[in-house]
């Protein structure tokens, strides 16, 4: 699985334009990353599959935003979208590899919105990133794991350059609980809005 995404061409949209990195303490931080995932995916053909897959592990406590956010996706009991990743049933370093193939085995050329955890600089801890193309689980933590997505939302949940597998597990709770349940509406409601053109979308200020 190695690569997958790397070789898939690159949307014609200037990925700048759709690149988005918002504190969760701003106040237009929904509406704002909604419109950003809305413009990635209103270009979709109708009968593209959009799948999501959230990595990681509830073993630490930095690193459990993904399945937070599977979590809290699950509860929408959604047919709008595929789901991997979630605390009953996390994607993680073991297997993500199976679960890409899974995907890929499953669901024709599916489109795929990566979630992780990422450690960064003091002054971005607690900001939200969307961006095109894959992430990279484990890079944070020097792990060589398969890039996953057509885009990617990370959040920021704590220092990265030392330590960091003692900083993650270090990481607060109440921190990536908030930025899990930013992140999980504003994908529900991109794609809501996006495969039912009906609901009126609010534009950000």
């Amino acid at each position: 699985m190695n690569g997958l995404w790397e070789k898939r061409p690159s949307p014609a949209t200037d990925t700048a334009v759709l690149s988005l990195k918002i504190p969760y303490h701003e106040p237009t931080v929904r509406t704002r990353l909604i419109h950003s995932l809305a413009l990635h995916l209103e270009s979709l053909s109708q009968d593209c599959r959009i799948v999501v897959v959230c990595v990681g592990t509830d073993r630490s406590t930095g690193d459990s935003l993904g399945p937070l956010v599977g979590s809290a996706l699950a509860r929408e009991n959604s047919t709008l979208f595929d789901l991997y990743g979630t605390l009953d049933e996390p994607v993680h370093a073991m297997n993500l590899g199976d679960t890409l193939l899974r995907i890929m085995r499953s669901t024709q050329r599916p489109f795929v919105i990566a979630v992780d955890a990422c450690l960064g600089q003091v002054s971005s801890v607690g900001s939200i990133q969307l961006g095109s193309g894959p992430v990279r689980p484990g890079a944070g933590v020097n792990k060589e794991l398969p890039p996953v997505g057509d885009i990617h939302l990370t959040g920021i949940v704590n220092v990265g350059g030392f330590m960091e597998y003692f900083v993650l597990q270090n990481t607060r709770l109440n921190l990536v609980v908030k930025m899990s349940e930013i992140i999980a509406h504003s994908i529900f409601e991109s794609v809501k809005r996006t495969r039912n053109p009906s609901i009126p979308f609010a534009m950000p200020d």
